[in-house]
């Protein structure tokens, strides 16, 4: 039985997880990789206290273990973008293998990477960089093998969901939930990576590339996050049979390829609309399969954990795999598979949903209506609400169709310079994930 042996760089909370996995179902991970997976090496800053330590060489330098001839895989769990990229790029120009669970590092720097490891005959791995223990990536690439996948969308930050989960069933504000996140740990002190949607936004280019056969363009992503939802606008969205979800959302189209984050309603009966709390999922649409549903643990030690070492038993296992069968991009030249461009948001078309504060007057309705008419956008539903006492200014919460974004933020700016229209109009998008 061929021996592999792996050098772990950072022993954090995936690292030690990464450990203890590789430790506890080690006769498991023999028999169904083929191979003897041995931690030979292990890099990590601070001092490591295990009984389990006496077999492996405990260092603190990252890059010993990528100059190490004994070691064939190299697991990068460091973080960041920029020591990380030196040690990855250092191991694959050494011809070892890499996995990783990095999605700022693959967002940013993959095409770089991938090429590398095209250019020395190396595999890179990384499950773990996406939704934690769901298998969505051997998914994309091996269960949907046979699909060409028409859309996918997806809660791919646990932070983000819990906040909206706990705002929606406990009717507290963003800030009130935010604080409550940051004491549970689901949140940083500073949690803009999470909130305004730049984690998920890494997450969606990496599932994009695979999906669509294209290089990966993190900068192309559009990109909202969560912050400015207001509780009227869930209990509006409820009342219209939807729920706000921040999601990431691919969608290949005849003219090109959408990538975009940002708040969504979608409609209660979806199956996605149900993941609460700290949960992500992942529905993919291929046009032989269908719609699929995938759902679990996006982020812990062992969740995301049980990626990083099912990549070790995947890159163990076929260690004579091309790079070109893992990245599709760089296997495929026909332009009209993965020349497609990544769309403006302004080019995309939804439908949305509106919130505007108008005068209670006659006439006011038909103005806003044949504002929308002129734009060719059709209304598909109308709230208004009664206003209250004192006030001459009522909510009216508007459905339209689908319409092309420039179409319909050209319409909104011309609403508000209506006198009867008060202040800016609240949009969010909506979708029904049917298409």
């Amino acid at each position: 039985m061929r021996t592999v042996n792996i050098g772990i760089c950072g022993f954090g909370t995936v690292g030690s997880g990464t450990f203890a996995v590789l430790n506890r179902n080690r006769e498991l991970i023999r028999a169904r990789s083929g191979c003897d997976i041995r931690v030979a090496q292990l890099a990590a800053r601070r001092q490591i206290l295990s009984s389990n330590l006496d077999s492996v060489s405990v260092i603190r330098d990252i890059f010993q273990v990528v100059e190490n001839p004994g070691i064939d895989v190299v697991v990068e769990l460091i973080g960041g973008t920029t020591t990380a990229r030196e040690l990855v790029m250092k191991a694959i120009s050494r011809g070892k293998h890499v996995v990783t669970a990095n999605k700022a590092l693959i967002a940013v720097h993959g095409n770089e990477i991938f090429a590398a490891a095209r250019d020395h005959q190396v595999i890179v791995a990384y499950e773990a960089a996406v939704a934690g223990g769901i298998p969505i990536i051997k998914s994309l690439r091996e269960g949907l093998g046979a699909n060409r996948i028409e859309w996918l969308a997806g809660i791919i930050n646990g932070t983000g969901n819990f906040i909206l989960t706990a705002m929606q069933e406990e009717g507290r504000k963003f800030d009130e939930v935010l604080r409550q996140a940051q004491a549970l740990g689901y949140a940083e002190a500073d949690p803009a990576f999470d909130v305004e949607g730049i984690d998920a936004a890494h997450k969606l280019v990496i599932l994009a590339s695979l999906a669509f056969g294209i290089p990966l363009q993190f900068d192309r992503v559009f990109t909202e996050g969560i912050s400015a939802i207001e509780l009227q606008d869930m209990e509006f969205a409820r009342e219209l049979g939807y729920r706000i979800k921040h999601l990431g959302i691919a969608r290949e189209t005849e003219s090109g390829v959408e990538l975009r984050v940002h708040p969504t309603l979608i409609p209660d009966t979806s199956l996605i609309a149900e993941v609460d709390g700290v949960m992500n999922a992942v529905m993919v649409k291929g046009d032989a399969a269908g719609p699929t549903l995938y759902y679990g643990a996006g982020a812990g030690a062992e969740a995301t954990a049980s990626a990083v070492v099912a990549d070790i038993i995947d890159v163990s296992r076929s260690l004579n795999c091309s790079p070109e069968a893992r990245v599709p991009f760089l296997a495929f030249s026909d332009a009209s598979f993965n020349g497609k461009p990544v769309l403006a948001i302004e080019d995309v078309e939804t439908a949305y949903y509106l919130r505007m504060q108008v005068l209670d007057r006659p006439g006011v309705l038909s103005q806003i209506a044949s504002i929308m008419s002129d734009r060719g956008i059709s209304i598909e539903a109308i709230i208004q609400k009664q206003p209250r006492p004192g006030e001459n200014h009522v909510a009216l919460i508007m459905m339209t169709n689908r319409a092309r974004e420039a179409e319909l933020m050209a319409a909104v700016k011309q609403i508000e310079k209506l006198d009867s229209q008060a202040g800016k109009i609240i949009q969010l998008r909506v979708e029904t994930l049917d298409r």
